[in-house]
C-alpha cells in the first residue's frame, strides 16, 4: 500500500514537472504588444515617453508602490539616460536606459532589473498619427532561462506582465489627455 502511495506521488510530482517544464518552454521568449490612441499631439505624447522624468506620472509600477525613490541619470531624453528605482521597501531595485530614438517614431528602452529577481526586458514605442489621434504602440521583449521561465509559469508571472504594460498605457493615454 505505501509503495503504491509513493508510485502515484512520484508519478504525479514527474507529470507536474514535465508539464511545467514544457509550459516553460514557450515563456523563454515573451513578447507582449499593447496599443493605445491618444487624443494629443505628436510632441506631448512623445515627450512623455522620451523625458523620464516624466515617466512617475505614468507607470503603472509607480502607481502600485507610490513610495519608490526614484533618480534619473545622465541627460534625460537623451540616449544613455537613466531610469533608476528603488521600491518595495528595498526589495525592487534596477533601472532602465534610453538605447534608440527616433524623434517622434520609436524609443527603445533596456531595462536593468536586480530585484526581485534579475531580469533584462526591452520595452520599444512606436509613434504614428491615425487621424487627430497619435497611436502608440509598446512591444516588451523578455528572454529568460528555462529555470526563470519555469517559476514564472509557477506565478502566473506574464498575465501580471500583460496586465501591467496595460496598465501603463491606460495611464500613458490620461497623462497625454489631460494636457
Amino acid at each position: 500500500m505505501k509503495k503504491m502511495i509513493l508510485i502515484c506521488i512520484a508519478v504525479a510530482v514527474i507529470l507536474f514537472l514535465g508539464i511545467g517544464f514544457y509550459n516553460a518552454h514557450k515563456l523563454q521568449q515573451i513578447h507582449i504588444q499593447k496599443t493605445v490612441t491618444i487624443q494629443s499631439d505628436m510632441q506631448t505624447t512623445f515627450d512623455k515617453v522620451l523625458y523620464l522624468k516624466n515617466f512617475t506620472k505614468w507607470s503603472p509600477f509607480y502607481e502600485a508602490d507610490p513610495s519608490q525613490k526614484v533618480e534619473i541619470k545622465g541627460t534625460d531624453g537623451q540616449i544613455g539616460a537613466q531610469f533608476h528605482w528603488e521600491g518595495n521597501n528595498g526589495k525592487d531595485l534596477g533601472y532602465q536606459e534610453i538605447k534608440e530614438i527616433d524623434p517622434l517614431k520609436y524609443i527603445k528602452m533596456e531595462c536593468a532589473i536586480q530585484k526581485p529577481f534579475v531580469a533584462a526586458p526591452t520595452f520599444e514605442y512606436s509613434f504614428s498619427k491615425t487621424g487627430n489621434l497619435i497611436k502608440v504602440t509598446q512591444d516588451f521583449n523578455l528572454k529568460s532561462g528555462l529555470i526563470d521561465s519555469f517559476f514564472m509559469w509557477l506565478f502566473g508571472a506574464k498575465k501580471d506582465m500583460e496586465k501591467m504594460n496595460g496598465r501603463g498605457m491606460e495611464l500613458l493615454k490620461i497623462v497625454c489627455e489631460k494636457q
